[in-house]
């Protein structure tokens, strides 16, 4: 793992206007995520981890307190600046694999180099589309179409979309949701080896301990604030005995 801080929340908070109240989804939530780091944040429905993610990936913005992505207060950047950050730092994976359905899987994979103008099929951006196919075993199918993959293929063509810019940080938002349990198993593996053999920091928001168990760390968010802080460390064994455990101790 390398040294230094990649990603820092200060004292996050996030209201929602429903109705005719206020409803505080987030409240204060300050954390660090060290480059190279495998952190998953776990929780219920509700506990707000999902606005959490997406604030930390300047999807949306906190009504109070800071994010600093490598080093940049997002909060005082432009729209245009934070889009910019966000397109240059950070990969997003989704339960829902947000694919193009009349693309193939390398038009898929190749999406951002498309955006942003430069020629997928040769030079760097070519030999980084393989790399990335290659690391999820996917140059067989780099012809086929979405609909003609399993769940699994089409979760792993969305990891190898949101890897090949080589972002220094990978978000994910229980990217085996919709997948069963040994197809999300072998979803979770590549994550933990992006992490492990490439140095990608990564954070997972799930509520599944079997998923965060491949984490070097588990924050367990509660009522919007984060409650307790679990170490794993970083280890080949991924079993969740542990986790469970200490989840258990906690009531959770």
């Amino acid at each position: 793992m390398r040294d230094g801080t990649i990603l820092e929340a200060r004292n996050l908070t996030k209201r929602f206007r429903i109705g005719n109240r206020d409803v505080e989804v987030l409240r204060g939530i300050s954390l660090k995520v060290q480059r190279g780091e495998f952190v998953a944040v776990m929780g219920p429905s509700g506990s707000g981890k999902s606005t959490l993610l997406q604030l930390l990936g300047g999807l949306d913005r906190p009504t109070s307190g800071d994010v600093i992505l490598d080093g940049e207060i997002v909060s005082q950047l432009s729209d245009r600046e934070a889009t910019h950050l966000r397109r240059e730092k950070t990969g997003f994976v989704f339960q829902f694999f947000n694919l193009i359905p009349l693309l193939d899987v390398y038009e898929n994979v190749a999406l951002p180099y498309t955006i942003a103008g430069v020629d997928p099929r040769h030079g760097a951006a070519a030999a980084r589309i393989r790399d990335v196919l290659e690391m999820v075993n996917l140059v067989w199918c780099e012809r086929n179409r979405p609909d003609q993959l399993s769940a699994g293929e089409q979760q792993r063509v969305a990891l190898a979309r949101a890897l090949v810019g080589s972002p220094a940080l990978l978000l994910a938002d229980e990217p085996t949701g919709n997948l069963d349990y040994a197809t999300g198993g072998e979803i979770l593996n590549e994550l933990w080896r992006s992490c492990d053999e490439r140095g990608q920091t990564i954070v997972l928001v799930t509520h599944d301990a079997r998923a965060a168990a491949h984490a070097d760390r588990v924050l367990v968010m509660g009522d919007g604030k984060i409650r307790d802080e679990i170490q794993l460390g970083r280890r080949k064994d991924s079993g969740a005995g542990p986790l469970i455990a200490r989840l258990a101790q906690l009531g959770l």
